[in-house]
């Protein structure tokens, strides 16, 4: 009788050796720049309110001078660390565990590791040097080296598309998209340019580089500034942010640091509008960190980016379940 191979790992013991020397050049790289390793909770009484991210959640069954029962698992440690950078911490990261409900995959976990870090007194171009010099240190450890292009957002779907992404129309940018099936039904204009990146940019991105598409459309904020005027001649208002692909995985986000707690208020309030006219779950809004940029958080810089995805372009793979000890159908 054969023996049952769910228990065994998804990935090769080899591969799981090689995260192991990720991780530890990824804690050599930052001490050697002075930035701080911190740890930050797992679960919190406030989720995360972007309507595109759905967030795990449980109750604590114990006594309630701790606040709500109700808890929230992270999406992300960006809401605790900055609420460190205002109390004065300075530059630090976190290597850790998140959870996003409903992404699992080919390339999506719903348990995954993330990395993220912020710089102290940088904007968003001078952490996008720093990112990239991360990539090439963990692509040494495959022995593989990357180009490097840079591109504005702009820039970008001009030279691919011929559109510009700032003022073509939405049936522009449904025509962009080819004999493509989609259904239209509640889809807005930055879905349809989330549609063009992922069905018509990222199949055609160099294995071998890494690229970096900087200057968003303001209605993709985010979490970041905005910028009146991104210096066209048509000049068009900005978000202060970027992405990392290394071939077609998008591995990293960055953005220079909303700092203002109105604003924050205004976009937490914004999403929840959004959450409820999809009829999806209303999490508490983290009052904490608009505690904390009241108080104050230091101009910086901020990136996430995804471990897992970084094992998978160190080897070559689709699947995330090749660099996971055991992945969603195995834990």
């Amino acid at each position: 009788m054969a023996e049952p191979a769910g228990w065994r790992p998804s990935a090769a013991l080899e591969v799981l050796r090689l995260r192991a020397r990720l991780n530890a050049a990824v804690r050599a790289f930052f001490a050697d720049r002075g930035v701080l390793e911190v740890e930050t909770p797992v679960l919190s009484q406030a989720g995360n309110t972007e309507p595109n991210i759905a967030s795990f959640a449980l109750d604590f069954s114990g006594h309630r001078d701790a606040g709500a029962a109700r808890r929230w698992l992270r999406t992300s440690p960006e809401h605790p660390l900055k609420r460190l950078l205002a109390a004065g911490i300075g530059d630090c990261y976190e290597l850790g565990r998140v959870f996003r409900d409903g992404e699992a995959g080919g390339r999506h976990n719903p348990e995954f590791t993330m990395l993220e870090w912020y710089r102290t007194g940088w904007d968003h171009l001078r952490l996008i040097d720093e990112t990239v010099a991360l990539v090439q240190a963990a692509l040494a450890l495959a022995g593989r080296q990357a180009l490097v292009r840079q591109w504005t957002y702009r820039g970008l779907y001009r030279d691919r598309l011929g559109l510009d992404p700032m003022c073509a129309g939405d049936d522009e940018l449904r025509a962009a998209l080819g004999d493509l099936a989609i259904d239209p039904a509640g889809l807005g204009r930055d879905d349809w340019l989330d549609l063009l990146m992922t069905h018509r940019i990222q199949p055609g991105l160099d294995p071998d580089s890494i690229l970096v598409v900087r200057d968003y459309p303001a209605s993709q904020c985010m979490l970041a500034r905005v910028r009146a005027d991104d210096g066209d001649p048509d000049p068009a208002p900005v978000a202060e942010r970027f992405e990392l692909y290394l071939g077609s995985l998008e591995l990293a986000n960055g953005y220079h640091e909303l700092a203002d707690p109105a604003e924050q208020r205004a976009r937490f309030a914004g999403e929840l509008e959004a959450r409820a006219a999809r009829g999806l779950p209303l999490p508490q809004v983290d009052a904490r960190l608009l505690d904390a940029l009241q108080h104050g958080l230091p101009d910086c810089a901020g990136v996430a980016l995804g471990v897992d995805r970084l094992m998978m372009a160190l080897l070559d793979t689709p699947r995330i379940a090749d660099v996971l000890a055991f992945e969603f159908a195995r834990a």
